[in-house]
């Protein structure tokens, strides 16, 4: 008998008739220890995963945009909302997801772009698919990031430090401040969540075993630093605001009412980006 995921793959799979260059994935996931079902969660009257869909539908470079979940009520939500969806089975990382549905959607390359970013720019996010198409040999992913002038969240466990060697790849993630500052003030950079993969690294990604330190830190693209392959590390201009609890989304929601003019629930003095969460809740 088929199951239903295997008919929603079908049906993600059967209208293609070319393949497309550049997909955009958005995982979601309903367990979130601190938002249990964050991706259905309301702003502005809509899902929070509609907001990030509409912000990859605002970018110019891609050829599509899917929502890749394991749970029946994301997945039913997206058919309402005519966004084209892949059940999948359950991983540890929304990479893993990802690399998932890249066996069944004939893509040349898919960017990761996590459901809990409302307010994700386009420009990034064809940031990534620009750099997908001048990868340096040796390098299997692109990873976006923006230079941290917060001190509270350079100490925030929550943000992803990067150091990034002078090839331009990523040396080390960390949810502590790296570099240390031994001497001098170093620059620290965050670690968006805003991936870009070619298939055969995904592919890879998906048969590589867990290192000791991605178990660690739980950071996934630690899981290509360890074993040796190539991360690119890419600057783009974001100031986005990740919602990890009940409270982010009320700044979310008053910085989309700030942005829309209307009249806010809070003070402009109030809003403050939130730092991403430290289990990816929408992405794994």
């Amino acid at each position: 008998m088929t199951s239903r995921k295997e008919n929603a793959v079908a049906a993600t799979t059967a209208h293609q008739t070319t393949a497309r260059r550049h997909m955009a994935v958005i995982p979601c996931r309903w367990g979130s220890s601190r938002f249990p079902g964050k991706p259905l969660a309301q702003l502005g009257g809509k899902p929070l995963l509609w907001h990030v869909h509409q912000r990859c539908l605002e970018a110019k470079r891609l050829d599509g945009v899917l929502v890749a979940t394991d749970d029946e009520r994301i997945e039913d939500v997206c058919h309402q909302l005519g966004i084209e969806c892949v059940r999948t089975g359950e991983h540890l990382t929304g990479t893993d997801r990802v690399a998932e549905c890249a066996e069944h959607v004939d893509a040349d390359a898919f960017i990761n772009v996590q459901g809990d970013e409302p307010f994700i720019a386009p420009a990034a996010i064809d940031a990534v698919s620009e750099a997908l198409d001048h990868l340096p040999a040796g390098t299997l992913a692109v990873n976006a990031y923006t230079e941290l002038d917060n001190a509270g969240a350079v100490l925030d466990h929550n943000v992803v430090k990067v150091v990034v060697g002078t090839s331009g790849n990523a040396l080390m993630f960390s949810r502590q401040p790296i570099p240390y500052p031994r001497a001098g003030r170093p620059t620290y950079l965050r670690q968006l969540g805003l991936y870009g993969y070619t298939n055969r690294a995904l592919s890879l990604f998906r048969h590589l075993p867990q290192g000791p330190l991605e178990r660690t830190e739980g950071v996934e693209m630690l899981r290509f630093v360890e074993h040796g392959h190539g991360v690119q590390m890419l600057a783009v201009a974001d100031d986005g605001v990740a919602v990890d609890t009940p409270e982010d989304l009320t700044r979310a929601e008053a910085i989309l009412q700030l942005q829309t003019g209307l009249p806010g629930p809070a003070e402009p003095s109030t809003v403050r980006r939130s730092p991403p969460s430290t289990e990816a809740p929408c992405g794994t």
